[in-house]
């Protein structure tokens, strides 16, 4: 048997940190010894735990240790973080730290590093006395990257100390939650962000155009409570379709029935605004009227629109390479305090594996899978919401205002 001491420190009892490390130890057949165990006497008092955990042999240890690793288990002894060189542009050292969506620090120069833009699957490497956190990607020859576990802290997310819809959600995913309730906490949750001087990032997928969620998430724009949307060329083209023939993908918005020819509109759309220059230039000519696009636009509020291989035209102001619109997304995510992610699952996904774990996190879909799939993919800090967007953003919006008029 092989053993080595770990410790853990926070509140270990009600974030279940202490219960999900006695979970990985026995889960992967190892044993373990509790040395000590220090209870937090005050609800904000953190806990402390040391431990000797065993495995058969060095491997076995070794592969017991990264799953603590990455629920915040420390080695006792205060060691450097270890680094090996890059030997090319994109090729990583042998033994490379793959990082999680958590707080990281490493130890270098006597001194814990915080990993600037953390986010999942990426690496560590040190550049001019502070380390960053990039895409294989972006590791150029010559970068010190760091290896192994050694000197390498995680912080994971605690319960939050009061209650909150994030406490009530409880991280799982159920369609049998009182839906009205739940967005009730969910607009006071933003309301009160925002109060703060917080930043909203919204995902949404072309579904929000075909109900009326389309008019309520316009409206959350106008009103300031979006300073970021994300989403790819369909949203925009049939959000800009119903401004211009008041149908999307074809069908009437206010009748609900196909209208003649009208599986042609969302090109015909495309063309009008490549034909004026953009989505700008058409709003500057009176080609848009209203709508998601015509919002944010008027009111400054950032978008990318990420391409993919089933899009028509694109529309000029969509990124064609997925590559560079990753890059931008997640430079766009620094300082967002929350993401609502809008029925799309894909881009749920891609968006929730670019945020630290601290980022509020929901998610809001017909499908519990969707969850589910975001949750299994790292982003546990996400709640969902298994309703319609349609009927999900008008209510959102008019618990807002409701809370706007009593304040």
């Amino acid at each position: 048997m092989k053993a080595r001491e770990v410790e853990f420190e926070g509140h270990l009892i009600d974030s279940m940190i202490f219960t999900k490390a006695l979970d990985i130890i026995l889960d992967l057949d190892g044993e373990f010894e509790i040395l000590e165990f220090r209870v937090g006497k005050k609800k904000d008092d953190p806990s402390y735990a040391r431990m000797i955990v065993f495995g058969r042999d060095d491997a076995h240890l070794e592969q017991i240790l990264k799953e603590l690793h990455k629920i915040g288990a420390r080695i006792p002894d205060i060691e450097e973080v270890e680094l090996a060189e890059a030997p090319a542009d994109k090729v990583l050292p042998d033994g490379f730290y793959v990082t999680t969506n958590h707080p990281t620090f490493v130890r270098y120069g006597g001194e814990w590093l915080p990993v600037e833009d953390i986010s999942m699957d990426r690496v560590i490497v040190i550049r001019d006395g502070r380390a960053y956190c990039i895409p294989i990607d972006e590791v150029v020859r010559g970068d010190r990257v760091v290896v192994g576990e050694k000197g390498v802290r995680v912080v994971p997310p605690e319960r939050p100390r009061k209650s909150t819809v994030f406490e009530f959600m409880g991280g799982r995913v159920s369609s049998e939650r009182p839906t009205e309730r739940m967005i009730e906490a969910i607009a006071r949750e933003i309301y009160e962000l925002k109060l703060k001087g917080g930043k909203i990032a919204v995902v949404a997928g072309p579904a929000v155009d075909h109900t009326s969620a389309r008019n309520a998430l316009a409206a959350l724009i106008r009103d300031g409570y979006v300073d970021l949307l994300l989403s790819g060329n369909a949203l925009a083209v049939h959000d800009i379709e119903i401004s211009i023939f008041g149908t999307s993908l074809g069908m009437d918005i206010c009748k609900g029935r196909p209208v003649p020819g009208g599986n042609r509109h969302h090109l015909y759309t495309i063309s009008k605004v490549i034909a004026a220059g953009g989505i700008k230039k058409a709003i500057e000519k009176g080609i848009i009227k209203d709508g998601i696009m015509y919002e944010c636009v008027k009111n400054n509020v950032p978008f990318i629109l990420a391409g993919s291989i089933r899009d028509d035209g694109p529309l000029p102001e969509v990124i064609t390479d997925v590559m560079v619109a990753k890059k931008k997304m997640k430079e766009a995510l620094r300082g967002i305090n929350m993401v609502i992610m809008l029925a799309t699952m894909l881009h749920s996904i891609a968006v929730g594996n670019l945020l630290p774990s601290y980022v509020k996190t929901i998610c809001v879909d017909m499908n519990p899978s969707t969850v589910t799939k975001l949750m299994d993919r790292g982003t546990h800090q996400a709640i969902g919401v298994v309703t319609d967007v349609g009927l999900f953003l008008p209510l959102l919006y008019q618990k807002i205002k409701e809370i706007e008029a009593k304040e």
